[in-house]
């Protein structure tokens, strides 16, 4: 059971940034902030402004073997608030595939965790839900709060100067294996696959919250992300939904289309209008469409899969981006978990069909990919659910000094191999900066 209490503050800004700085002494942080200041377009279907969730009272980690059912199970015998990610490799739990390339990172393939504390903005109003174990610390905590100025444990850690970011695939072998998907789509195997690459650092030392900080300020996306779990963490500046269900009805927003930004307004203007007519563009973002569609028909109430939206154009700080909104309607019996893995992992990540493309990516990518292309998100304790695409984001083991960012893009039949790579770097442009100061 849990205690709730509602407080209002003066400056929404700084209370986060010192909510966000005090809980760094948990080994189990997860929080989701939606940026609400950025174009309010994005914001259509946010629950909240943010969510922080701190300090583990139950939790579940597992490797990608029967972890849907496991976290089934799990969520199901909880029954509350339950934070955590699924990484891109819960594919092998779902499909006859496997996971074979260097992992750099070694995050477990699925982690959630039930808070003792828990903290839901909106607006300039906070509703603190804790456990009736901790119900008696919550003045405290505000009092420590509204004092913690320093980002706590995590400002103390020296950072590396000069870090080098290696790639894990080179311009030419980069393009040696997109020839090779296209061969693939030439030969009929796959319409579509999203191909991927690794930016990484090693004997790296960042400062998580700080570099968070920096990354979600120049970015300001709709689902951003810092994720502490122990010796691990992600940072992240997603601006793709993967899933959310808000009673029987279930959303997805793909992203497919990317176009880069110009502080010249007439020249951004074009660069947006541009993206919007690109056939290859909006043949990649139907081509999700049509895929999504088909997932969310496993689980949905016949007839009720709907295109809400269909190759609209977003703009974000870095990039425009083309976005897509299919909804589906779910019976009342069916089951949350059931939902995300019948349409994991997300389309807009694979491609199609999904398999064969899978099989593909598999082969022709250097790196797993781990949480990069997973999920990360919570289920309430009614059942809904909320979920990012887990992209744009810089990954970090701090037991292993590795620093980890992947950025991919979609190969169609009408892809250009340096085309494709350019795009890589746009979006690898946000991580980079943040990350090389």
């Amino acid at each position: 059971m849990r205690t709730t209490k509602i407080f209002k503050v003066e400056n929404t800004d700084t209370f986060k940034h010192q909510i966000l700085a005090w809980a760094q002494q948990f080994d189990d942080v997860a929080w989701l902030d939606s940026n609400p200041q950025s174009d309010g377009d994005k914001q259509n279907h946010a629950n909240y402004d943010a969510v922080l969730a701190v300090d583990a009272f139950t939790s579940i980690q597992t490797d990608f073997y029967d972890a849907f059912e496991k976290l089934k199970e799990y969520q199901t015998t909880v029954n509350d608030w339950i934070f955590g990610y699924l990484t891109y490799d819960l594919k092998n739990d779902v499909e006859a595939l496997s996971s074979n390339n260097f992992d750099g990172l070694a995050f477990p393939d699925l982690y959630f965790f039930q808070p003792k504390k828990l903290f839901l903005f909106k607006g300039n109003h906070i509703e603190i839900q804790y456990l009736n174990s901790v119900e008696d610390e919550w003045e405290d905590d505000l009092k420590n709060i509204r004092h913690c100025e320093n980002g706590g444990r995590g400002n103390l850690q020296k950072e590396s100067n000069n870090i080098k970011i290696k790639l894990r695939i080179h311009k030419d072998e980069y393009f040696e294996k997109i020839n090779t998907m296209l061969a693939h789509i030439h030969r009929g195997d796959i319409y579509e696959a999203n191909f991927c690459q690794e930016f990484y650092a090693e004997d790296t030392v960042i400062n998580p919250l700080e570099t968070y900080n920096k990354l979600n300020a120049i970015s300001n996306p709709p689902f951003a992300t810092f994720l502490k779990c122990h010796d691990k963490y992600l940072l992240s500046a997603s601006p793709e939904r993967y899933l959310r269900k808000d009673g029987n009805t279930i959303i997805s927003q793909p992203i497919k289309g990317t176009a880069k930004r110009s502080d010249n307004i007439e020249e951004d203007e074009q660069l947006k209008n541009a993206l919007l007519k690109d056939e290859k563009e909006r043949s990649e973002n139907i081509m999700i469409v049509d895929l999504v569609r088909n997932d969310l028909s496993k689980t949905a109430i016949k007839g009720s899969v709907k295109v809400e939206e269909l190759c609209k154009i977003y703009t974000f700080d870095q990039v425009h981006q083309m976005i897509s909104t299919v909804t589906s309607k779910v019976g009342q019996h069916t089951h949350p978990v059931d939902v995300i893995k019948s349409t994991f992992p997300m389309g807009s990540m694979t491609g199609a069909p999904k398999i064969s493309a899978m099989k593909i990516i598999e082969d022709l990518e250097e790196t797993k990919r781990g949480l990069y292309s997973g999920a990360v998100g919570y289920f309430s304790p009614i059942g809904d659910f909320d979920f990012n695409v887990v992209i744009r984001s810089i990954l970090y083991n701090e037991t292993k000094n590795y620093v980890s960012y992947s950025v991919g893009g979609a190969i169609t039949a009408k892809s250009k191999p340096l085309n494709e790579y350019e795009e890589c770097l746009v979006k690898a442009k946000a991580m980079r900066t943040v990350l090389e100061h």
